[in-house]
């Protein structure tokens, strides 16, 4: 990647008046009309990220909702979540029927990076659907000959983001938009550049830039929502690059309003909130 500073548009600010929106649903709406999210990871000792995730994605209005992950964390994931349809999968056989009923994946959040986590990984990207990647599955991803599928996000923080270049963070810091546009080209992905302004990258050239947030959110499990939500929007038929932008600022604006309170915030915190404003910014019913 070069080291000069880039010569392409400056990012256009995401803004609540120009953010693509859902449509509002019609009375006689069902679920089957707003997608099958499927959520895979939570290795051992990390059932809680993909958790945070399937929780965002059912409240951001995906129609049905799945969960595959250690077969030791579906009671406390039945528990927290029963709307979600929690599968414990052992391997990458287990979890290709529940591919074919998905219509939308978010993969990553706990996955690990030991063999259990490389397998189901590479079911993942066997699937043919729309797709959100993040955390280990970047990891992963900066070391494996894998293809993502048309329609796929990816959400890295800058030292993923460096990983998956070869670079430094160092250099992905001194130029985020450069950064950001060659994860663009090099994984034909619409990429969301994690951090202070989070950037987002289209296929197209187009590029945003998210100026709101709060300190606060510096804490763990806020990507893991922020994933949750992208494969909601998408599940309900956004494109990936609208998909992005409207869960980047319903993140960051949570974020920022949560943030008012002070330290200590937490990810589940911001769920309510992204609710919340989800449903100000465009309403369910006309």
């Amino acid at each position: 990647m070069p080291q000069t500073k880039h010569l392409l548009s400056e990012p256009d600010l995401l803004r609540a008046a120009t953010l693509p929106r859902l449509p509002a649903r019609a009375p006689d709406a069902h679920k089957g009309q707003f997608g099958h999210v499927l959520l895979i990871g939570g290795d051992r000792g990390f059932g809680g990220s993909i958790t945070l995730s399937a929780q965002a994605a059912l409240r951001c209005g995906a129609g049905l909702v799945s969960l595959a992950t250690r077969p030791e964390h579906v009671p406390a994931a039945l528990t927290r979540l029963p709307e979600v349809m929690t599968s414990g999968v052992s391997s990458a056989n287990q979890v290709m029927g529940l591919l074919a009923q998905a219509s939308v994946l978010v993969v990553g959040p706990g996955l690990g990076q030991a063999a259990w986590g490389r397998s189901l990984l590479s079911a993942a990207a066997q699937a043919k659907i729309p797709q959100v990647w993040d955390a280990d599955a970047l990891n992963l991803l900066s070391n494996a000959d894998l293809a993502l599928a048309p329609g796929t996000v990816m959400t890295p923080h800058p030292g993923e983001a460096a990983r998956l270049l070869g670079i430094s963070t160092e250099q992905v810091q001194a130029d985020r938009p450069a950064a950001a546009r060659a994860l663009v080209k090099k994984y034909s992905a619409v990429c969301v550049l994690k951090g202070a302004g989070s950037l987002i990258a289209g296929l197209e050239g187009q590029l945003a830039r998210c100026d709101l947030g709060h300190p606060a959110m510096a804490t763990a499990g806020l990507g893991d929502v922020l994933a949750g939500v992208i494969g909601a929007f998408l599940a309900q038929g956004m494109a990936a690059f609208d998909a992005a932008c409207l869960a980047v600022w319903l993140h960051a604006s949570a974020g920022e309003q949560q943030g008012t309170l002070g330290r200590g915030l937490a990810a589940t915190d911001l769920i309510p909130a992204i609710r919340q404003l989800l449903e100000e910014h465009a309403p369910c019913t006309n």
